[in-house]
């Protein structure tokens, strides 16, 4: 770029995102005149899925700004709660965030999944047809103009990923309600109807059972309940009342 020149200061918040020279105040861009503030920022590192505002020399502008010589741009993070208008909140995960998508629906949350990778425009395209918000990891596939909407997932534990999700969105909660292995809708069931896919101590020790309207399968609170219900429990305590 050989154009006006601009300062630009990144809240923490996306200092992930930034070279360690741009996290200390406002630094000095080149720009070329033509390209707007949106992409400036997308140029040096930042999804503008990030993004919660622009503010140009104290004023707040639209991504679609073209900067001028001498301008000072602030550039926030996402407030949180982070609304998102215009339709249900839905989630779509990628590939690599299997677990998550797990947890989530587990949490009653629509959450649909990519378990193969079908690349970066078939999911910028899913996230538009249906209006989910993509999550990923991947800044490349958050900068598709594509997408309904997007965030990127900071960690790569799922503890912390699932935290973030329902600190960044606060999705309503109801959990056991949805298949984790497809995203669809459970109904209770009778032992006899799920008894296909039942060991014989199974069917000997449980009772009460629930099955995916969708997929079929079946569920009980097994061996693993302990765990999964701790999970459930963190989650209502920190937000199922939070707004």
């Amino acid at each position: 770029m050989n154009g006006p020149e601009i300062r630009v200061e990144f809240a923490p918040g996306l200092h992930l995102f930034v070279p360690h020279s741009r996290r200390h105040g406002a630094t000095p861009v080149v720009t070329d005149g033509v390209s707007t503030l949106g992409h400036v920022v997308e140029s040096l590192g930042v999804p503008l899925t990030e993004v919660g505002a622009l503010v140009v020399d104290g004023r707040t502008v639209p991504a679609s700004h073209v900067p001028r010589a001498h301008e000072t741009v602030q550039v926030r993070a996402v407030t949180r709660p982070q609304q998102v208008p215009g339709a249900p909140l839905r989630f779509l995960l990628d590939v690599h965030l299997g677990t998550l998508a797990r947890r989530l629906r587990l949490l009653g949350v629509d959450a649909a999944y990519e378990s193969t990778d079908i690349g970066d425009p078939a999911l910028a395209a899913r996230s538009a047809a249906e209006k989910r918000v993509m999550l990923s990891r991947d800044r490349g596939l958050l900068r598709r103009r594509e997408l309904w909407a997007g965030a990127f997932v900071y960690s790569t534990r799922p503890d912390e990923q699932l935290h973030d999700v329902l600190d960044r969105f606060r999705p309503a909660l109801a959990p056991w309600t949805r298949c984790t292995a497809c995203n669809g809708l459970l109904e209770d069931a009778a032992k006899e109807e799920v008894a296909d896919q039942l060991e014989h101590g199974t069917r000997r020790t449980y009772d009460v059972f629930a099955r995916c309207r969708d997929c079929g399968r079946a569920y009980w609170k097994g061996a693993h309940h302990e765990q999964l219900e701790a999970i459930v429990e963190r989650a209502l305590a920190g937000y199922a009342d939070r707004t």
